[in-house]
This record gives structure tokens, sequence and C-alpha cells, in this order.
């Protein structure tokens, strides 16, 4: 039975714009599992990105509980919060946001030089990545010189290299056309699958939505599970 690893318990958000005090995220509550996939559906501005970067430790909630992997996030320091986040999660965006100079290869490795590994042992683990992504022909080529759908296999590699716990992906289907899309969410899956890594997946396309385990939509700041749930 897999174990607990996200536990999000009455989560407040909120902004301060000009004079008014905007709600983000109101009350919300989720519990994930490891090796799970779910989907966040919500239109633009429903809270959803938010609810992503503080689920990636990129951003903090006003008040609530947060459990990640079992360690309670609102009393961790930063350079506790730093290192989770270097070691547990990989993030996939929807503009790949690959180094233009890098080849694909030291795209992929760059997670682990920030840990300090060893040069040709992050190398060497990058292009494993690679392989199992399907790009080891491209490993010189530059950003540049791949197609989209490349990219964003690029930019899965690199998410995993480090061997996280954890994948947030922000809509990693949106600028590819339906048949690439399909093919990166398949990859995807069959990673979280074969890795047993969690996946959770911003999107605005119920289609994609579908393939995930759970579907949850953001709206208005409030979470609900179930694909059937209406704005």
């Amino acid at each position: 039975m897999n174990e607990r690893l996200i536990h999000l318990l009455n989560i407040q958000k909120s902004y301060q714009h000009s004079i008014e005090n905007l709600a983000i995220l109101n009350n919300v509550s989720l519990t994930i599992n490891t090796g799970e996939s779910c989907a966040l559906l919500g239109t633009s501005g429903s809270g959803k990105s938010t609810l992503l970067n503080i689920l990636g430790l990129l951003d903090s909630a006003d008040s609530g509980e947060y459990y990640f992997a079992g360690h309670d996030i609102f009393t961790a320091t930063p350079d506790e919060l730093a290192a989770i986040r270097n070691r547990h999660i990989g993030f996939i965006f929807q503009s790949f946001n690959l180094m233009p100079r890098l080849s694909a290869l030291d795209n992929v490795a760059l997670p682990l030089r920030y840990r300090n590994t060893p040069h040709n042992e992050a190398r060497e683990r990058a292009l494993h990545m690679l392989v199992k992504v399907g790009l080891e022909q491209r490993a010189q080529h530059r950003p540049a010189d791949l197609s989209g759908g490349q990219r964003q296999r690029v930019a899965i590699a690199r998410a995993l290299v480090g061997e996280p716990s954890l994948i947030l992906a922000d809509e990693p289907t949106g600028n590819l056309d339906r048949r690439t899309a399909d093919e990166i969410m398949t990859l995807l899956l069959s990673l979280n699958q074969t890795h047993n890594v969690t996946l959770i997946v911003v999107t605005h396309d119920p289609a994609i939505a579908a393939r995930l385990d759970r579907q949850a939509r953001v709206d208005n700041g409030v979470v609900r599970e179930g694909v059937a749930c209406s704005a």
C-alpha cells in the first residue's frame, strides 16, 4: 500500500493588490499518495498555479498545514525547504525552460550538478535518462535544434534524473500539437508507473486530465475532486 506523500489541510493564500486583499486559495485540503497521478483543472485565475507553486515549495501558504513526505513544511527552515525541493521534486513547464547554450545532455545533468554530483557521473546518469525518453541520439543537440516534443522530453528527463518523489507538470502539453501531447502524456504516465513517482499535472484539457488516476478542479480557490464537478 502506498504511503501518503502530500497532505494539505485548510490551506489559505491571499495576495495584497493595491488596497485589496485578494483570496487565491480558500481552505484547500488535499491528500495524495506516493505513486498516484492527479490532474489539477481550472480556468485562468482559478488558483491552480498558486496551488502548484505551494506544492512545489516555490511559494508558501498564509495558514493551514502542509506535510510533504513526513516533513512539516510550515516549520521547515529555508535551507531545509531548498533541500527537500532539490532532492524530492522535479518540475516540468509548458515553455520547457531549457538552457539554450547547453546540449540536451548537459541540460538533463544540470540538477545533479547543483547537488555537486561529479561531472562524469552526472553526465552518465543524464544519458541514461535520455535513453529512457528515447532521445539518446539527440544528446549533443542544443534546444534550438530540437522539436517542441523533443524539448519536452529533455525537460522530462531533467525532472527525473534526480530520482524525485514528485513530478509537478504545469501545462506540459500546452505548446504541443495533439499527437505530440498524447505521446508526452503516455511517456509521463509510463514513468509514473515504472518509477512509482507521484505525478501532478496542471491542465485545462479534460482529455489529458482523464488519463490520470484522479482529477481535482480548482474553482475560485476551492478544490473539488471528480472529473464531473462543475465550475
